[in-house]
């Protein structure tokens, strides 16, 4: 086979490749398209304290394509809370999230479920979310139980919901080094790789500028933030998260 033969396989596998993605990109709109109506419809049978949320995890700082209702307070473009985050860092071994409760910055207590979406080859590309505010469920439920003399309820963790995907990835950093009761300036190496590995696995240098945005939240460079990412990937490689060299997401 002459240079020229090899050049015009080479092109042909390109367009096929080309092909297959674009054929795979329609089939992902097409569903995010045909979920758009069921948000509505969710949102509708359970009213005012429902919301319906569809996301699309290719465009992760404006992942919301279609929102019905008005828990979390974002909006069409909004970006995905840092629950997204990690399940876009599991890829597709992610999976759901059922019945699970967070708490808004605003103080609403929210019973959420999380239903990836899945293209024709078992790929993971968005997901379907329902946030149902039940703060004054829980209020009368707190009221009963302190009248039965039942214990009360466990401290629920607050999550960052809204259109500015920055002020999720800074309250992911901060919510870390807030565990360790330390400023990052007093943590040792190891404790740095640990935070940056933490970080990571919660999918949030998943996210376009994240290296940046989370060196200025802990005030070092970014030469010395994409060092201690390196260092916490190559420790764990196999739940290491996504590729952060030049050209990626990070």
């Amino acid at each position: 086979m002459s240079a020229a033969d090899g050049q015009t396989d080479d092109g042909r596998g390109a367009e096929r490749v080309a092909e297959r993605d674009s054929g795979r990109d329609s089939e992902r709109d097409a569903i995010l398209a045909a979920l758009a109506p069921v948000a509505d419809g969710i949102a509708a049978t359970f009213g005012s304290l429902c919301e319906a949320v569809v996301h699309d995890y290719r465009r992760p700082e404006q992942s919301v394509v279609s929102i019905a209702g008005a828990v979390t307070g974002r909006s069409v473009g909004g970006a995905m809370s840092e629950i997204g985050m990690g399940m876009l860092a599991r890829g597709d071994e992610a999976d759901d999230e059922l019945n699970y409760l967070t708490r808004t910055q605003d103080g609403k207590l929210v019973k959420s479920s999380t239903m990836l979406l899945r293209d024709s080859g078992g790929a993971v590309f968005g997901a379907l979310c329902v946030n149902l505010d039940i703060t004054a469920v829980r209020q009368v439920g707190t009221l009963i139980g302190e009248l039965a003399g039942v214990a009360a309820p466990a401290e629920v963790p607050t999550t960052t919901f809204g259109d500015d995907v920055d002020a999720v990835v800074r309250s992911v950093v901060d919510a870390y080094q807030l565990k360790r009761s330390r400023p990052w300036g007093e943590l040792d190496r190891d404790e740095r790789v640990e935070l940056f590995r933490g970080l990571d696995e919660r999918g949030v240098f998943a996210v376009r500028r994240a290296v940046p945005q989370v060196a200025a939240r802990l005030g070092i460079s970014r030469a010395s933030a994409y060092t201690y990412l390196s260092k916490a990937r190559a420790q764990d490689a196999p739940a290491a998260g996504p590729d952060t060299s030049q050209g990626a997401s990070a």
